[in-house]
């Protein structure tokens, strides 16, 4: 009967749109659905040892890649967003390639990382001509704003259901990941890439494929967020900011698990959205003390993150695998 909870939670989830909720309830919905999917890109790879701080590039190059396109060349989103995820995969080979391939792990790897979110922030403001530089750009209207083709939807219900779907896609790939044997072969490669290349594994291979893997879903809820709210901006959807609220949140909600990052992103947007309304912009800059101070109490105290930690007492309690698929 493990399977009944799931049903009921996506049962609930499908509902919503019948339930009628005010249009900021149903924006919270829609972009805690967009977030957790990309917390859960990240996840990928941040639950093997592979901790990224640049995974706002992969964000921006959906965002724009989507955007541009359609924008200069009238090309469909629907055939735009698989081009920015091949770009965003070209993008992920010629940084990680050269990464795993010498070996370079650890904060090193994450400085490198980091890098990359800046260099495409820089490059996006710097294209100003065309990506409006900091200021942001819009994607052309098309009609009165409801087409399937523009992938313009002024009715939340309408996005609400196409973010759901993301949503599933993105755990399904997370337990897909879980329970084949890249997941055993990650798990060695983190523990000892030396033993792990003497017992036969293509580390660097594993390595790359998860992150092409991570790198797609990120570029992909990029472009959600982007036809979303029909506007991206190189510091809301890039740089380092978002890369550091990506791997804060997926920790906080626990990337060990298939819904620790949503759950993530539930806490982080209501946080977000409870300051703005509590305290407005007198203090600007109060989340990102929160979320640092959090975080620093996560990682000493709960590791495993939020759902993590639960899971693993429960799983304690009820003499189950700690490390079984949820």
């Amino acid at each position: 009967m493990t399977w009944f909870p799931k049903f009921a939670a996506l049962a609930l989830l499908a509902a919503v749109p019948f339930l009628e909720l005010p249009d900021y309830y149903m924006h919270v919905l829609i972009l805690i659905l967009i977030w957790g999917f990309v917390y859960t890109g990240w996840s990928l790879m941040g639950r093997f040892g592979l901790v990224s701080l640049g995974h706002g590039a992969f964000l921006g190059i959906g965002g724009y890649t989507v955007v541009l396109l359609w924008n200069y060349y009238g090309v469909t989103p629907w055939l735009g967003i698989p081009v920015a995820l091949v770009l965003a995969g070209i993008v992920a080979l010629i940084v990680g390639y050269p990464c795993f391939q010498f070996r370079i792990v650890g904060h090193y790897f994450a400085l490198v990382t980091l890098a990359l979110a800046e260099v495409v922030r820089l490059l996006i403001i710097a294209m100003r001509d065309h990506t409006g530089g900091s200021l942001g750009l819009t994607p052309e209207r098309y009609g009165d704003g409801m087409s399937v083709y523009a992938f313009q939807f002024v009715e939340k219900d309408y996005f609400y259901g196409i973010v759901l779907v993301s949503w599933i896609f993105g755990i399904w790939v997370w337990n897909r990941v879980e329970g084949s044997m890249a997941r055993y072969s990650m798990e060695a490669i983190s523990d000892d890439e030396d033993a792990s290349a003497a017992l036969g594994i293509n580390v660097t291979w594993e390595k790359v494929k998860i992150t092409l893997y991570s790198s797609a879903l990120t570029a992909f809820g990029g472009a959600l967020y982007g036809q979303y709210q029909m506007y991206v901006n190189p510091d809301t959807i890039s740089g380092i900011s978002v890369s550091l609220q990506i791997v804060f949140a997926s920790i906080v909600g626990g990337m060990y698990v298939a819904l620790g990052p949503t759950v993530g992103a539930a806490i982080t947007i209501l946080l977000t959205e409870s300051l703005r309304v509590m305290v407005g912009v007198e203090l600007a800059g109060l989340d990102g003390t929160i979320y640092g101070l959090m975080l620093i109490l996560f990682i000493i105290f709960m590791p495993r993150g939020i759902v993590g930690t639960v899971w693993s007492r429960s799983a304690e309690s009820l003499n189950v695998p700690k490390d079984s698929p949820s």
